[in-house]
């Protein structure tokens, strides 16, 4: 009991702060479980909507601008930006300004896509409604579905407080589960790529050996 009236009270103090630094980067993860502890009362699901939203907005902002004035340094200084690059630049020539809408909801493009938006002549004005209007979004989609977990759960337990730590162990193991499948398509998505490299640099070392 003890325990839960300090965790409150940390989640109080500092909880919101956490959710601001963690939505203004990536985020799912974090605005899940934030959502998930509404459900248990130690948070406001609305002022975690609005702390998601202010977040993650500012965020895209803050990139958007970054690759607005120092876009083009930061593709000759760094090469994980500079690969994903073309990626970024299909996309945006594919869906156009409906990319800015949904950069957040894209694994490992989310920080490349505003920086690489502020690149490209999207104008900054049009970015800042469609970013404010997808940063909304994000919020209650995510935030509702860690809230939803909680209120799914109740339906089954009698006391859902009794088993909060397994909840919440339970709910991020869906989060990673999904990150990992994430990243396993990614892998194979990438292995012909991976391939001709390799080929290429063994047609390399054998003329090199020839010589």
């Amino acid at each position: 009991m003890h325990l839960q009236h300090y965790l409150r009270e940390y989640l109080q103090l500092y909880g919101y702060w956490v959710l601001f630094i963690g939505t203004f980067l990536e985020g799912e993860a974090v605005l899940i479980m934030a959502g998930f502890l509404a459900f248990q009362g130690y948070l406001d699901l609305a002022g975690i909507i609005v702390t998601a939203c202010a977040g993650s907005f500012l965020g895209d902002q803050f990139f958007y601008y970054l690759g607005y004035f120092r876009g083009k340094s930061l593709l000759r200084r760094f090469h994980p930006i500079a690969r994903k690059f073309r990626q970024a630049l299909r996309l945006i020539e594919k869906y156009g300004a409906l990319v800015a809408f949904f950069s957040r909801y894209t694994y490992g493009l989310r920080i490349v896509l505003p920086i690489i938006l502020g690149v490209t002549s999207l104008p900054p004005r049009t970015f800042l409604w469609i970013n404010m209007a997808s940063a909304l979004s994000w919020a209650v989609t995510f935030s509702l579905a860690g809230y939803l977990f909680g209120k799914s759960a109740s339906l089954f337990l009698e006391d859902v407080g009794k088993y909060e730590r397994t909840l919440m162990l339970v709910l991020m193991g869906f989060v990673m589960t999904a990150w990992l499948v994430h990243l396993y398509h990614a892998w194979n998505t990438k292995k012909p790529a991976r391939d001709r490299l390799a080929r290429i640099r063994a047609l390399r070392a054998a003329r090199s050996l020839q010589q």
